[in-house]
């Protein structure tokens, strides 16, 4: 607790920085009126929200022109996106990057509120399941989720809203080139009336890959159609999706990024990555005269990845995906002028399946199916919030929900840790009986989880706004962590992962200054992790702290200046293991892996004209460790990016930017291994694209 509470400390800054607001009795500056969706499935003005939310709005998006959805998220405080090999991807919202197989569970990705994946079937890739280069708005939602969400929530929640039919600008075609034989095409087109419209995006991208044999084909499809009465409206949305990538794995040895002559190595040439998802909803929203609203979205989802997991011995080929479809809900009701209620019942059923296999077997490791089974998966979950008005600057929000989440498992070989036929394996190295993959007999798990919110939000004045909030959430374990067992266990006995939030923040405007600060305090107990026997156990406690800062300052008519940042500890708070480590590590105190402690953002916008716009963009990546011993570390990295658009005419526009300006050599993600060492995802060097746009009204 020493990093929040000493002097110097961000807690101590925020508070100082609060009481020197508290004295401002009056502004001239209007009340900020950015909108988000994503805490409350309700567009709300950021102003009067009790939680820590950031947003990309679709000039920034236009303007990054992201080839990989971390570009764009790396605007955000608190949020890594840790880059892989094509659009591969892990994610850190107020964590470190987190890996294995349940580590998605921490995160809710979802488009207009609704989770991309089925809760407790998640995958750490399931970003690029979503349409972010067309899209309107992309929310980022910092800490444990409001009780809008649910057991996949528990970290933050990145919310991506479809670009409306409205548009003055009806069509648009975007052709798009780069280095490494990169392409893609966009085109939109868009019509509405007063009662109707609809919205039709399509991109397709092309990359030859700068690493050997790591190239990627995609498209992305999302169609929208809005209806409107007096008292009633429905928004409809389909998203398609479809990846075949041919995928680059680790580069192994110390500091292998910094070698010229391995930056395009391969060892994996054979891994690939074909993914296709399909995602359909409805929201439904009714109203009446007394101001009660009704809020349902009934929403069906299909998703299939075949992938060779490059980084397991032997290279097997995993076969998963499901189908699920659900609703969501929601009553918003004045009880009175001041005391608001919303309630609801989020209910889905899921029907999943997983299969492993791998052509030529070694040691522990059989040719022939590893895994083949079926998980159906219910989930329900009522929920209320309150809101009240306290004083006519002061507001409350208490929230409660109750999730429950039941599996049921059917293992369609022979169950135990048998090769497919049923014979035993035999292990190379030290004569032990048992294959290292252990299949459970048909069994049922259910979860039961409470997560509740309490806020406080006070309007110092117009334009500035300070809030406490205190959180506390469960995740319950992943199929993939229950069912999918190594070294012989057959059961794994998981409980639910908790996390207890607490933040204080302050946001608003200063003149030509907008501003949000946050400093928050996280702990996490029966956190999931894989033993150094290769068993999936509950126990693992670790501890979050840190400040979040976000300012905007628009010094003249064409200068701006936006920095972001985060310092953060994150420590483990008892002793773990990792497969292939030592069981008796004492990391209790350590840093906990892949965490670092400083991520900085500062971005310098020119605009000489109203048809020029220009972009300087440094990121600060701090040091951070690799290993749970805290003995290999990645020393960090400084990057800039140049961003240039220019208005040609009024249907046309030139983009271009080049990416790593200084070419820096460097890591997307470090990486420590028992059995190879230090491992790198290499960062890519100075590459160049530009695009044209054409706008046809």
């Amino acid at each position: 607790m020493k990093f929040f509470y000493r002097k110097s400390g961000p807690c101590a800054l925020l508070l100082s920085m609060i009481a020197t607001l508290l004295n401002v009795h009056t502004a001239t500056a209007t009340e900020l009126e950015t909108v988000t969706v994503t805490a409350t499935r309700s567009a709300q003005a950021l102003s009067t929200l009790a939680t820590s939310v950031a947003v990309i709005d679709e000039d920034e998006l236009k303007r990054v022109s992201a080839t990989h959805p971390s570009e764009a998220l790396a605007r955000v405080p608190g949020v890594w996106i840790a880059r892989g090999n094509g659009q591969e991807h892990l994610t850190a919202i107020r964590s470190p990057v987190l890996t294995g197989a349940g580590s998605c569970g921490a995160f809710a990705i979802t488009e207009e509120g609704v989770p991309v994946r089925a809760t407790g079937f998640c995958n750490v890739n399931q970003l690029f399941d979503l349409n972010t280069e067309q899209a309107q708005q992309v929310d980022v939602l910092r800490g444990p989720s409001t009780v809008m969400f649910g057991s996949d929530a528990q970290h933050g929640v990145i919310n991506v809203i479809s670009q409306s039919p409205g548009d003055q600008r009806a069509s648009m075609l975007g052709f798009e080139t780069g280095a490494n034989d990169y392409a893609r095409i966009k085109v939109s087109h868009g019509s509405a009336d007063e009662q109707q419209g609809f919205r039709l995006n399509l991109n397709a991208a092309h990359d030859g890959g700068f690493k050997d044999d790591a190239g990627f084909d995609q498209q992305k499809l999302t169609a929208r159609y809005d209806y409107h009465t007096d008292d009633a409206s429905t928004h409809t949305l389909l998203s398609i999706n479809n990846l075949n990538q041919e995928t680059a794995g680790y580069v192994v040895g110390t500091d292998a990024y910094r070698d010229p002559n391995r930056l395009r190595e391969n060892p994996n040439p054979e891994a690939f990555r074909d993914a296709q998802s399909m995602r359909v909803q409805t929201r439904i929203a009714i109203g009446s005269g007394s101001g009660t609203r009704w809020l349902i979205t009934p929403y069906a989802r299909y998703n299939h990845m075949t992938f060779m997991m490059h980084f397991l011995p032997g290279t097997p080929v995993e076969e998963n995906g499901h189908r699920s479809f659900g609703v969501q809900s929601a009553l918003f009701s004045p009880i009175n002028s001041d005391l608001h209620l919303t309630a609801g019942l989020d209910a889905e059923s899921t029907d999943a399946w997983l299969s492993q296999t791998q052509a030529g077997g070694f040691s522990a490791f059989p040719a022939g199916k590893h895994y083949d089974y079926r998980v159906q998966g219910l989930m329900a979950a009522p929920f209320a919030l309150l809101d009240a008005q306290l004083t006519e600057h002061t507001a409350a929000t208490v929230g409660l929900r109750y999730e429950t989440l039941h599996y049921d498992y059917h293992n369609k070989m022979i169950s135990g840790d048998t090769a497919e036929d049923g014979s035993p394996c035999i292990n190379g190295f030290t004569g032990a009986v048992g294959c290292r993959y252990s299949r459970p007999d048909d069994r049922s798990d259910r979860f039961g989880n409470l997560s509740s919110h309490v806020a406080l939000l006070h309007h110092i004045s117009a334009n500035h706004t300070v809030f406490a909030r205190y959180a506390q959430g469960k995740r319950a374990p992943q199929a993939t962590e229950m069912y999918r067992l190594q070294n012989g266990q057959m059961n794994a006995h998981l409980d639910s992962e908790s996390i207890h939030s607490n933040e204080l923040g302050l946001r608003g405007q200063w003149a030509g200054l907008r501003y949000s600060v946050t400093a928050f305090h996280m702990r996490k107990d029966q956190v999931i992790f894989q033993s150094a026997d290769r068993l999936n156990i509950n126990g693992g406690k670790t501890e979050h702290q840190g400040f979040e800062y976000a300012l905007n300052w628009q010094l003249n008519d064409h200068w701006q200046i936006a920095l972001t940042g985060t310092l953060a500890d994150h420590h483990y708070r008892t002793n773990v293991s990792a497969p292939g480590s030592d069981a008796n590590i004492a990391t209790q105190g350590n840093r906990v892996v892949s965490a670092p402690y400083s991520l900085q953002t500062l971005r310098l916008n020119w605009t000489p004209t109203t048809a020029t716009h220009a972009e300087l963009e440094l990121l600060d990546m701090g040091r951070y460790y690799t290993n749970l011993e805290n003995t290999h570390a990645y020393r960090g990295h400084r990057l800039a990016h140049l961003r240039v658009q220019h208005q040609l005419t009024r249907s046309l526009t030139l983009g271009a930017r080049i990416t790593n300006l200084t070419n820096t050599r460097y890591a997307e993600r470090a990486d420590y291994s028992a059995f190879s060492g230090d491992r790198y995802f290499i960062g890519e060097p100075r590459a160049a694209w530009i695009s044209l746009t054409v706008y046809i009204e």
